[in-house]
């Protein structure tokens, strides 16, 4: 299994440990490959649309490729941030913008179309559930069929002086979702995300997306004459 992580921050506080625990506690063989924001990514999307027309035009285009291929390669998408003011971080917010021409709306990766997703964040007081909401969203709208949500305040700023009660708490839910992922086929894709593409498709056919080339996108894989991704 191949998995990527992407880090809403540099260091590895809480959020970061409870990855760790999910990591440690998936039993199949595994390759990780983990990036930290803005560490591995630090730019804010200019609104420049340049991407509309192809993602090579972007101006951040060479940092963003190695994450690209890595979030296609994954069979597994891991994302953690850290609740700030009740929203993802700041470094990952700017992840989300500079990707979004992935959404189904845009100009979406066949591959999401078979991945599981896991979303990960902690808070010392409260909104841990409302920062991972909006990365949910996002996973949502790249058409990954299955995704987890784990939120919950650790009653502490770091790991290390974290209630030893807490830390059970985070050990047992990700021995527990390790197991499950262990052993979960690829997901097969549902309602709601069949729903978002044939609604989507229907905008690409009237004209009404962002871009003449993104209609052109989807003519050239067929997804306007009836044929899905998740059925390639």
């Amino acid at each position: 299994m191949k998995i990527t992580v992407i880090h809403g921050q540099n260091h590895k506080g809480s959020t970061w440990h409870v990855a760790d625990e999910l990591l440690k506690n998936i039993k199949t063989q595994h390759d990780v490959k983990e990036f930290f924001l803005p560490r591995d990514l630090n730019h804010f999307c200019t609104g420049c649309f340049a991407c509309l027309k192809s993602p090579e035009n972007c101006p951040f285009r060479a940092d963003k490729e190695q994450i690209d291929l890595a979030l296609k390669e994954a069979d597994l998408l891991v994302f953690t941030t850290p609740n700030y003011c009740m929203l993802p971080s700041a470094p990952m917010k700017a992840f989300m913008d500079l990707f979004f021409t992935n959404w189904i709306s845009h100009k979406p990766c066949a591959e999401m179309f078979s991945k599981r997703a896991v979303v990960i964040s902690t808070t010392a007081g409260i909104g841990a559930k409302k920062a991972a909401k909006p990365i949910e969203t996002m996973l949502l709208f790249w058409g990954v069929p299955k995704i987890y949500r784990y939120g919950l305040a650790v009653n502490a700023t770091g790991w290390e002086n974290m209630p030893e009660k807490k830390k059970a708490i985070i050990i047992r839910d990700m021995k527990k979702l390790g197991k499950k992922l262990s052993v979960e086929t690829a997901p097969n894709v549902g309602v709601r995300t069949r729903f978002l593409f044939r609604m989507m498709a229907g905008m690409q056919n009237k004209n009404w997306g962002a871009s003449p080339e993104e209609k052109s996108y989807w003519q050239e894989r067929g997804w306007l004459n009836g044929k899905r991704p998740w059925k390639d």
